[in-house]
């Protein structure tokens, strides 16, 4: 008796085992992960780039979305390429965000995402001075891919054109 009371166990400890295995198939569990040329960089026009490099994530459109707290710094610059000592500048500090839908190519998504800078508002220059991004940074982004549930934290990111 004792055998076949162990058998017995050992059948509904695999039939368990089964169970849980295919209740966490259909609950989408997938191998989808960012691999390390996932980045942010900050291009020639100031905007927040995000270079998307997933694996794992199988055959169907993947969606993602972009968030991070952005801060841009405006000035005013003269003729000669200068930033008058005056006021005349604008700190801007906001939420950027952006998403997209790619397809992948063997079971692997390479894209890029795009967003900001912020927008100077109504802030104006005197005449004979330009309106010019000075700086821009941007903070905590996050980037997540909504369809599989990863989510990728990139840190921070900052560029400099003008120093003021």
């Amino acid at each position: 008796m004792p055998k076949v009371f162990r058998a017995l166990m050992a059948l509904c400890f695999a039939a368990a085992l089964l169970t849980v295995g295919a209740i966490g198939a259909q609950a989408g569990t997938s191998g989808a992960h960012f691999m390390p040329a996932t980045s942010a960089a900050v291009n020639d026009a100031g905007a927040l780039v995000v270079t998307i490099d997933e694996a794992g994530v199988g055959n169907e459109d993947v969606t993602y979305s972009l968030t991070a707290s952005a801060q841009a710094v405006y000035a005013c610059i003269n003729g000669g390429d200068n930033h008058p000592k005056a006021a005349n500048k604008e700190t801007v500090a906001g939420q950027v965000s952006a998403g997209g839908t790619f397809s992948p190519t063997n079971g692997r998504i390479d894209a890029s995402l795009t967003t900001g800078p912020l927008s100077a508002g109504n802030f104006e220059c005197p005449n004979g001075q330009r309106l010019v991004l000075a700086s821009v940074s941007y903070s905590n982004i996050v980037l997540t891919d909504t369809t599989n549930g990863v989510i990728d934290n990139l840190g921070s990111v900052a560029r400099t054109f003008f120093k003021i």
